[in-house]
Protein backbone atom coordinates (compact mmCIF):
# COMPACT_ATOMS: atom_id res chain seq x y z
CA UNK A 1 0.00 0.00 0.00
CA UNK A 2 2.58 2.25 0.88
CA UNK A 3 4.18 2.01 -3.13
CA UNK A 4 1.21 2.53 -4.32
CA UNK A 5 0.53 5.91 -2.39
CA UNK A 6 4.56 7.13 -3.56
CA UNK A 7 3.86 6.30 -7.45
CA UNK A 8 0.56 8.24 -6.95
CA UNK A 9 2.51 11.22 -5.28
CA UNK A 10 5.06 11.03 -7.95
CA UNK A 11 2.23 10.82 -10.59
CA UNK A 12 0.34 14.42 -9.10
CA UNK A 13 3.98 16.00 -8.85
CA UNK A 14 4.71 15.57 -12.62
CA UNK A 15 1.34 16.15 -13.43
CA UNK A 16 0.50 19.25 -11.72
CA UNK A 17 4.04 20.90 -10.66
CA UNK A 18 4.45 23.20 -7.94
CA UNK A 19 3.21 26.70 -9.11
CA UNK A 20 6.23 29.43 -8.20
CA UNK A 21 4.39 31.75 -5.74
CA UNK A 22 4.53 35.25 -6.42
CA UNK A 23 5.74 36.92 -3.03
CA UNK A 24 3.17 39.55 -1.73
CA UNK A 25 5.10 42.54 -1.87
CA UNK A 26 6.45 42.43 -5.26
CA UNK A 27 2.62 41.68 -6.22
CA UNK A 28 1.52 45.00 -4.12
CA UNK A 29 5.08 46.60 -6.17
CA UNK A 30 2.99 45.64 -9.44
CA UNK A 31 0.02 47.13 -8.56
CA UNK A 32 1.34 50.90 -8.22
CA UNK A 33 1.92 53.58 -11.50
CA UNK A 34 2.28 56.35 -9.76
CA UNK A 35 5.79 57.26 -7.86
CA UNK A 36 5.95 60.29 -5.47
CA UNK A 37 9.68 59.62 -4.25
CA UNK A 38 12.14 59.46 -7.17
CA UNK A 39 16.48 59.30 -7.79
CA UNK A 40 17.91 62.67 -6.18
CA UNK A 41 15.20 63.30 -3.32
CA UNK A 42 15.86 64.41 0.27
CA UNK A 43 13.62 62.05 2.19
CA UNK A 44 13.55 61.28 6.28
CA UNK A 45 13.24 58.38 7.71
CA UNK A 46 9.47 57.99 9.64
CA UNK A 47 9.16 55.01 10.71
CA UNK A 48 9.40 55.40 14.35
CA UNK A 49 10.31 51.07 15.25
CA UNK A 50 13.15 51.35 12.58
CA UNK A 51 16.70 52.25 14.47
CA UNK A 52 17.77 54.97 11.52
CA UNK A 53 14.51 56.71 13.00
CA UNK A 54 14.84 60.81 11.95
CA UNK A 55 17.74 60.64 9.79
CA UNK A 56 18.11 62.38 6.33
CA UNK A 57 19.28 61.77 2.71
CA UNK A 58 19.21 61.39 -0.67
CA UNK A 59 17.88 58.67 -2.36
CA UNK A 60 20.03 56.79 -4.58
CA UNK A 61 18.13 54.34 -6.03
CA UNK A 62 14.54 53.29 -6.77
CA UNK A 63 13.47 49.58 -6.65
CA UNK A 64 9.96 49.91 -8.06
CA UNK A 65 9.72 45.61 -8.45
CA UNK A 66 9.90 45.51 -4.42
CA UNK A 67 8.80 49.39 -3.46
CA UNK A 68 12.07 49.71 -1.60
CA UNK A 69 14.74 52.73 -1.54
CA UNK A 70 18.46 53.03 -0.65
CA UNK A 71 19.00 56.27 1.11
CA UNK A 72 22.69 57.42 0.74
CA UNK A 73 24.13 57.08 3.97
CA UNK A 74 20.75 55.44 6.36
CA UNK A 75 20.53 52.23 7.15
CA UNK A 76 24.33 51.23 6.44
CA UNK A 77 25.53 47.59 7.58
CA UNK A 78 28.46 45.46 6.88
CA UNK A 79 28.83 43.33 4.11
CA UNK A 80 31.35 40.64 3.88
CA UNK A 81 33.20 39.48 0.94
CA UNK A 82 34.90 36.33 0.33
CA UNK A 83 38.20 35.84 -0.49
CA UNK A 84 39.26 34.55 -3.90
CA UNK A 85 42.80 32.48 -3.64
CA UNK A 86 43.19 32.10 -7.13
CA UNK A 87 43.10 35.72 -8.15
CA UNK A 88 44.95 36.94 -4.99
CA UNK A 89 42.15 38.91 -3.94
CA UNK A 90 41.54 38.45 0.30
CA UNK A 91 38.10 38.79 1.78
CA UNK A 92 36.94 41.81 3.77
CA UNK A 93 34.43 43.54 5.28
CA UNK A 94 32.55 46.90 3.14
CA UNK A 95 29.81 49.21 4.54
CA UNK A 96 26.99 49.48 2.31
CA UNK A 97 23.61 51.05 2.61
CA UNK A 98 20.72 48.30 2.88
CA UNK A 99 17.20 49.03 1.04
CA UNK A 100 14.57 50.08 2.98
CA UNK A 101 10.79 50.00 2.21
CA UNK A 102 9.51 52.85 0.52
CA UNK A 103 6.05 53.28 2.95
CA UNK A 104 8.90 54.01 6.23
CA UNK A 105 10.29 57.00 4.36
CA UNK A 106 8.71 60.41 3.16
CA UNK A 107 10.13 63.47 1.02
CA UNK A 108 11.20 66.24 3.25
CA UNK A 109 9.28 69.63 2.65
CA UNK A 110 12.00 72.22 0.43
CA UNK A 111 10.44 75.03 2.82
CA UNK A 112 10.08 73.84 6.31
CA UNK A 113 12.70 70.57 6.23
CA UNK A 114 10.72 68.32 7.02
CA UNK A 115 8.90 65.26 6.29
CA UNK A 116 6.12 65.52 4.45
CA UNK A 117 3.23 63.76 2.40
CA UNK A 118 2.84 64.21 -1.17
CA UNK A 119 0.16 65.55 -3.43
CA UNK A 120 0.21 66.04 -7.23
CA UNK A 121 -1.14 69.12 -9.35
CA UNK A 122 -1.51 70.59 -12.51
CA UNK A 123 -0.31 73.85 -13.12
CA UNK A 124 -2.04 76.72 -15.76
CA UNK A 125 0.74 75.99 -18.61
CA UNK A 126 0.06 72.01 -18.20
CA UNK A 127 2.61 70.71 -16.35
CA UNK A 128 2.13 68.17 -13.69
CA UNK A 129 4.39 69.03 -10.56
CA UNK A 130 4.40 67.30 -6.95
CA UNK A 131 3.29 69.39 -4.31
CA UNK A 132 3.84 69.13 -0.88
CA UNK A 133 0.90 68.72 2.04
CA UNK A 134 2.74 70.03 4.75
CA UNK A 135 3.36 74.10 3.19
CA UNK A 136 1.67 73.86 -0.31
CA UNK A 137 5.21 74.38 -1.95
CA UNK A 138 6.45 72.52 -4.95
CA UNK A 139 8.85 69.88 -4.78
CA UNK A 140 11.15 70.46 -7.99
CA UNK A 141 12.51 67.13 -10.07
CA UNK A 142 15.96 66.25 -8.71
CA UNK A 143 18.38 68.13 -11.33
CA UNK A 144 20.15 64.26 -10.87
CA UNK A 145 17.52 62.55 -13.06
CA UNK A 146 18.62 64.57 -16.53
CA UNK A 147 21.33 61.99 -16.42
CA UNK A 148 20.52 58.84 -17.61
CA UNK A 149 21.34 55.98 -14.80
CA UNK A 150 22.86 53.55 -17.88
CA UNK A 151 24.12 55.33 -20.71
CA UNK A 152 22.67 54.70 -24.28
CA UNK A 153 25.29 52.78 -26.60
CA UNK A 154 26.88 54.68 -28.57
CA UNK A 155 29.17 52.23 -30.72
CA UNK A 156 29.36 53.89 -34.17
CA UNK A 157 29.27 50.92 -36.90
CA UNK A 158 30.56 50.79 -40.65
CA UNK A 159 27.00 51.18 -41.93
CA UNK A 160 26.74 49.31 -45.97
CA UNK A 161 25.71 52.66 -47.40
CA UNK A 162 28.21 55.37 -46.20
CA UNK A 163 27.07 58.08 -48.89
CA UNK A 164 23.65 59.85 -48.78
CA UNK A 165 23.12 59.54 -52.02
CA UNK A 166 22.89 55.88 -51.91
CA UNK A 167 20.23 55.43 -49.30
CA UNK A 168 17.57 57.24 -51.21
CA UNK A 169 17.88 54.96 -53.92
CA UNK A 170 15.09 52.16 -54.93
CA UNK A 171 15.93 48.53 -54.53
CA UNK A 172 12.85 46.81 -54.43
CA UNK A 173 11.05 46.65 -57.66
CA UNK A 174 7.93 44.64 -57.63
CA UNK A 175 6.86 42.51 -60.27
Amino acid sequence: MATRTKIMKELMQTAFPKRSQIKPQIREAAKKTKWNILRGDTVQVVDKKHPEFGKQGIVTLVDRQRDRVIIQGVNVAPKHIKPKPDIGRPGRTVERERSIHYSNVNLVDPVTGLPTRVGRKVLEDGTKVRVAKRSGAIIPRPEILAQRRRPRNMTVTESCTSDADAVWEITYKPE
